[in-house]
């Protein structure tokens, strides 16, 4: 994360949303992976977005690169500025071996995708 992002946090909950990176006279999105989300916009629209955004994304299904080139199917255990770590899908299967894997932030979509539909 760089130090001149500006923390957005939901309202409601006080939940964070995600971060404002200012570029030029505007501002954009990055979300909870640290990817960029939008060009830039106004505080009022990027603030806007974050919120649309939400984090309903990290529950969706995503895919990791293995080290030799594969994809693997994962889910999203836990975020942080620290680091990302996924976990295999295992379907919900309590007998699963559960795999977990660290991925750095922010990520970059040759290391972890969004499942494609």
């Amino acid at each position: 994360m760089e130090p001149d992002w500006i923390e957005h946090r939901r309202s409601e909950d006080r939940e964070r949303l995600g971060w404002m990176k200012p570029v030029g006279e505007g501002f954009v999105v990055i979300d909870l992976l640290g990817r960029q989300r939008t060009d830039a916009l106004d505080w009022f629209h990027a603030e806007e977005a974050l919120d649309e955004i939400g984090m309903g994304y990290l529950a969706d299904p995503h895919e990791l690169r293995l080290e030799d080139g594969s994809w693997l199917r994962v889910r999203i255990a836990e975020v942080s500025t620290a680091g990302i770590r996924v976990k295999k899908d295992d379907w919900g299967d309590m007998t699963a071996t559960q795999l977990y894997y660290e991925v750095s932030f922010p990520v970059t979509e040759d290391q972890l995708r969004p499942l494609p539909r």
